[in-house]
């Protein structure tokens, strides 16, 4: 389990990045979900233990991770958007720096670069966006970690290499890990995510399993206003609503309408969430 307790970072000049975030987060997958500059990577780096909160905490399993204990650090991997090695491959990288990870596993690492099309022995330094994204997505998820943070995965991917990225983590992503993803793309991973985080300057709006979510949010499509909607979108010939379920059955949840439904409608739709059972 991660908690995250008032977590708050500034910048230097004072301006707050993250703003007393808090929220339990069971193992699955999670979409991160917020606007540029809204404090995604910001909030990813303080669960990781680079940034230490200016107040308020990251637990896992009741671990702070800014300790950096051993103990914590081999149990969590974060995976930036970019990142640099001190090796020429992948393969090179693996024989020093996944002996800190008892969970690694070469069978994985070998499995997951076959479903790239790479064999690991790519020369990191000549090759493209698209061929290094892939090298350390096959990595990272073969380092078995308890807690894996993902920062724009897909960036620099063809559609092949998206679908090969979701069969990959379907496969590697056990029951007791827990697997963030922060991106703008949400569709790659739609049928995989188990919880969702929305962040909006700096404020973590949501932090809930999507059976939560779907259990009193859906989302409905028709060719007319839906009354009582707590949020609308028009396209051709298509209106979609963001409705509160009363049902008693879970709702079809479509990310990117919720994210623009909470902008505008957010008092109202966080008051259904956080209403109690």
């Amino acid at each position: 389990m991660i908690t995250l307790d008032r977590l708050t970072y500034s910048y230097r000049r004072g301006t707050k990045a993250i703003d007393a975030a808090c929220g339990h987060i069971s193992p699955g997958i999670h979409l991160l979900l917020g606007e540029n500059g809204a404090g995604k990577t910001t909030l990813l780096h303080c669960m990781a233990g680079l940034f230490r909160p200016g107040s308020g905490r990251c637990l896992l399993d009741g671990t702070e991770t800014a300790s950096h204990a051993p103990s914590v650090m081999r149990r969590l991997f974060f995976l930036p958007d970019k990142l640099e090695i001190p090796a020429t491959s992948i393969r090179a990288f693996a024989k020093t720096h996944s002996r800190f990870y008892p969970g690694f596993s070469p069978e994985a690492l070998d499995a997951n670069l076959r479903e790239f099309g790479l064999d690991g022995t790519e020369d990191l330094s000549k090759s493209s966006l698209g061929t290094n994204r892939k090298t350390f997505i096959a990595y990272a998820l073969a380092l078995g970690v308890d807690m894996l943070l993902l920062d724009e995965p897909a960036n620099g991917l063809d559609i092949g290499s998206k679908k090969a990225m979701r069969r990959m983590m379907a496969r590697c992503v056990e029951p007791d890990q827990t697997v963030i993803v922060s991106t703008h793309n949400i569709s790659d991973l739609r049928e995989l995510y188990d919880g969702l985080m929305l962040i909006h300057n700096g404020s973590l709006k949501i932090c809930a399993s999507t059976e939560e979510i779907a259990s009193r949010l859906a989302c409905v499509r028709s060719t007319a206003p839906v009354p009582d909607a707590l949020y609308s979108e028009q396209s051709v010939g298509v209106v979609s609503s963001l409705i509160e379920n009363t049902s008693g059955d879970p709702g079809d949840i479509d990310y990117s309408l919720l994210y623009s439904a909470l902008i505008d409608n957010g008092d109202k739709i966080l008051s259904i969430l956080n209403r109690p059972n």
